[in-house]
């Protein structure tokens, strides 16, 4: 077997249900789960309209790069939602299934092995295909830490030379996941230099930039600074986009890659041999999903409730802070618990599942996991499940 393998962690929801294991939760209470980011509104009628319209093809073969009319969707609905002016659909969009396979397959393609020690850099706390990707590459994952004190966004300036010099392959992911918080242009900017600098590619996870707060003022994207910067070659940088948050779809595994065309060529050929392409009724589904806004800005709205709700009740007890966008909140601990224990203690008395925060970090060189005094509340339940949850919380700490 490949030895790599040893290097990776069970994933973060195996530890919950060990932490789990042996608990029984108040039997009287529904269950409410606030642990998985999987999202519970109703998936677009119009796409499964499509997907039933388009079932003859399966008899159908996909191919790996898809269809022309996906393509030209996804190109059509960059350059309106990150104002491009120009996204070539033949060369620089990619259709996969869904991003978390395509992330882990575009860390395999990218890493060069051959040079000494390569490194994937990457937040911290963050989302676990970036580092089981790195180590199954052959490459080190290399961590920076998300703090309070840092607004969660990583302290790109304090990352040596030599640091930089090795790295082949740095994700970010803005929105963040868990911590809700946004890269702004400047620091697009910067790392947009630094890749110039030192040669390594920029993979930006964007799965959560469709859900935001305030409809006028969306998420910055990597393309769009890149454009604004007159890069219309993407060089060097990627985004990588999904229908799972923006169109509550996570089962029809729809995504794409969209960038610096050098890149995706030859992904493209990795991907031929790896075997995933979409089924041809999914992607007829994808157009009519990018094609459509509506259903986005009605999503929108139902989250910008439940968060509204959710804090209003919790943080008189619990403090909390807003994300910039995506559905997490990431809330720190009372005092007298860990985020192990707090779990716990809301899973057991009040039947809810949170995450502990550490399941999603690394213990950083001072010997320190940042994300072990958080707990991650995913607000994907019906609005009424969430206020629900919310009032169990507040009862529970107030007594």
């Amino acid at each position: 077997m490949n030895p790599e393998l040893a290097l990776l962690h069970p994933y973060p929801f195996e530890k919950m249900a060990q932490l789990f294991k042996g608990l029984t939760p108040a039997q009287q209470l529904t269950p409410i789960a606030l642990s998985i980011g999987e999202p519970k509104h109703p998936s677009p009628s119009f796409v499964l309209e499509t997907i039933n319209q388009q079932a003859k093809h399966l008899a159908t073969y996909p191919t790996t790069k898809g269809i022309p009319e996906l393509r030209q969707a996804i190109a059509t609905w960059l350059q309106q939602r990150f104002t491009l002016s120009t996204i070539d659909a033949e060369h620089q969009v990619l259709p996969v299934n869904g991003t978390r396979e395509a992330l882990f397959s575009f860390t395999q393609a990218v890493v060069n092995r051959q040079h000494h020690r390569p490194l994937v850099v990457m937040p911290n706390p963050f989302y676990q295909i970036y580092e089981g990707a790195a180590y199954l590459a052959g490459a080190e994952p290399y961590f920076l830490s998300c703090t309070h004190e840092n607004n969660f966004i990583p302290d790109f300036d304090a990352v040596p030379a030599d640091v930089w010099q090795r790295t082949q392959l740095l994700f970010i992911c803005s929105p963040g996941n868990p911590t809700g918080s946004i890269l702004d242009q400047q620091t697009l900017t910067k790392l947009i230099a630094l890749s110039d600098e030192y040669g390594f590619v920029i993979a930006s996870d964007e799965c959560y930039s469709e859900i935001y707060f305030d409809e006028n003022n969306p998420p910055l994207g990597l393309l769009q600074v890149c454009a604004e910067l007159g890069r219309h070659d993407y060089k060097n940088c990627v985004v990588f986009h999904s229908l799972s948050k923006r169109s509550n779809l996570p089962g029809l595994r729809s995504g794409f890659v969209a960038g610096d065309a050098n890149i995706l060529k030859p992904y493209l050929l990795y991907r031929t041999y790896h075997g995933s392409a979409m089924p041809v009724q999914h992607q007829y589904a994808s157009v009519a999903a990018w094609q459509d806004e509506q259903h986005v800005i009605e999503n929108r709205g139902q989250y910008r409730q439940k968060f509204a709700e959710f804090y209003a009740i919790v943080n008189p007890v619990l403090p909390l802070t807003m994300p910039d966008a995506g559905f997490y909140f990431w809330a720190k601990v009372p005092d007298g618990f860990t985020d192990e224990t707090f779990a716990q203690f809301l899973y057991e008395k009040a039947h809810i599942t949170v995450l502990a925060g550490r399941y999603l970090g690394r213990t950083d060189p001072l010997g320190q996991n940042p994300a072990e005094h958080y707990v991650r509340m995913a607000l994907v339940a019906p609005i009424a499940d969430c206020v629900a949850a919310a009032q169990r919380i507040v009862n529970l700490l107030k007594s």
